[in-house]
């Protein structure tokens, strides 16, 4: 039988607006020592890494695309937002969180 573990949520801001850049629909923080990406797509918010496993690039800098991928502005890989999954064939991966917004707050859900 397949458990799924018990996510740890964490309070990351009492507001989506207190996240620099949010309000454009891609945003950025840091947070535990992680530099964490969020976007907004099809009326949900995602959140993952901040940062490019190729070469650090900042992916809040990146572009967006109508199907929740997002391009490193340096190199011009391309990532899932979902699911992390490099789309564009170079074989890197994002990690990604649960994102929720609650009435007292914005959570970060951790394994």
């Amino acid at each position: 039988m397949f458990f799924k573990k018990k996510l740890n949520w964490k309070k990351v801001a009492d507001s989506i607006s207190e996240i620099p850049g949010s309000a454009a629909g891609l945003g950025y923080f840091e947070f535990e020592g992680k530099s964490i990406c969020i976007a907004l797509h099809n009326g949900k918010w995602h959140a993952f890494s901040g940062t490019c496993p190729h070469a650090g690039a900042p992916l809040h800098d990146g572009d967006l695309d109508a199907k929740g991928q997002i391009t490193c502005p340096v190199h011009g890989m391309v990532f899932n937002i979902q699911n992390g999954l490099n789309t564009s064939g170079e074989g890197y991966h994002l990690s990604c969180w649960p994102l929720e917004q609650r009435e007292d707050g914005i959570y970060l859900g951790f394994k």
